[in-house]
């Protein structure tokens, strides 16, 4: 049982900052994913947990430990790199007990330790293989194998599926799922660029941008609330539609945001609102063919994206904005390029950012677009 407790963690080189004061807490047993554009932060943030990086503020405790001085083997920690580094020169079964040979296990243990982690990971008819024997996503799991061994408190994987094929990818991610239902009191942490990953195997999810924590929750809590711009745009693909508008007319549940010129959406503002600009979003799936002529959104059909189930449909709404919406509709849904389209959302669905970015408002879920 592994609990981590970061409080003002920083990182620099020198003069520059990486890190800006990373406050977290993750919960032992808990699958987390770290998420953020190139350059945020979060592989140097899983380094410095596993000791890699020396850490140049804050405090950093596993399990009740601080561990800002504690050298990587002995905070209880494995770690599953991107590249498989494995042994060529050895079979799977020697390069999952090498570490423990070191370590000056004794062979019974080891063993036994090596076995049980091979039938976890189906391995078993692969001992005696070297890894020029293996397939890619064969080889990321005797990599992970050989951090089981270890009996570590904390896992933590760095972007260990992007060396993989698309099918690879997807038969690994399954594996690594049904590792942590085999191991649930292990803390598991991960970094990736991958969407679907974060969303399929976290408990909760850590949104990074320019090396500080932007927001922490739930795959859905993230993708259905998200607390900024930065988050609503990062989380889903394709990334939420964002509009200008302003409040024209406002009060605690009688609030009205206005876009463009066209829509009126009813939700709750405070009266001090009035006025004010926003941005107003909406996820693409969140769109539909609106019934009547009273539409949240109309436009000419400028690009179809036909991906089988869905397309993407780019519709050029005009009004001063440059870049199209984007819709997800139903694949077999009757669509021509050049048509004029008419689409709607619920309000329920609609998120309001301040000039600022943050959140805006909640919406009142039944109420509807008018």
């Amino acid at each position: 049982m592994a609990d981590l407790t970061l409080r003002g963690v920083k990182k620099a080189y020198g003069s520059l900052n990486i890190l800006h004061g990373i406050d977290l807490d993750i919960k032992s047993g808990e699958f987390i994913v770290f998420v953020g554009p190139s350059g945020c932060g979060k592989s140097t943030l899983l380094r410095s947990i596993a000791g890699l990086e020396e850490i140049t503020g804050g405090t950093l405790e596993i399990a009740g430990e601080k561990v800002n001085d504690v050298p990587p083997s002995k905070r209880g920690i494995a770690m599953v790199f991107q590249s498989y580094a494995l042994y060529p020169h050895m079979t799977v079964y020697d390069n999952m007990a090498f570490g423990m040979k070191i370590a000056k296990e004794k062979k019974e243990e080891i063993d036994r330790r090596v076995k049980q982690a091979a039938e976890i990971l189906q391995l078993t008819k692969y001992l005696d293989r070297l890894p020029k024997a293996m397939s890619g996503g064969q080889r990321q799991r005797v990599a992970i194998g050989r951090a089981i061994v270890r009996n570590p408190k904390v896992f933590l994987f760095d972007e260990p599926l992007s060396n993989l094929d698309a099918a690879l990818r997807v038969a690994t991610r399954i594996e690594i799922a049904k590792l942590k239902e085999s191991m649930p009191n292990t803390t598991m942490i991960y970094v990736t660029h991958d969407q679907v990953e974060a969303m399929t195997l976290a408990d909760r999810i850590v949104v990074l941008k320019d090396g500080r924590v932007e927001q922490v929750g739930s795959p859905m809590e993230l993708y259905k609330r998200p607390g900024n711009l930065f988050v609503a745009q990062f989380i889903g693909s394709p990334a939420m539609n964002i509009l200008p508008g302003k409040i024209e007319k406002a009060g605690a549940q009688t609030g009205v945001s206005h876009i463009g010129g066209k829509a009126v959406v009813p939700i709750a503002t405070p009266a001090s609102a009035q006025g004010a600009e926003i941005s107003f979003g909406v996820r693409p799936e969140d769109l539909y063919v609106a019934k009547g002529a009273n539409s949240l959104f109309e436009g000419k059909v400028d690009y179809i994206e036909q991906l089988g189930e869905v397309q993407l449909v780019y519709l050029d709404i005009g009004r001063g904005i440059e870049l199209p919406l984007i819709a997800k509709l139903p694949g077999n849904a009757s669509v021509e390029r050049g048509a004029t389209m008419r689409l709607d959302a619920d309000a329920g669905d609609l998120h309001i950012f301040d000039a600022s970015g943050s959140s805006f408002v909640k919406h009142t879920p039944e109420a509807k677009a008018a």
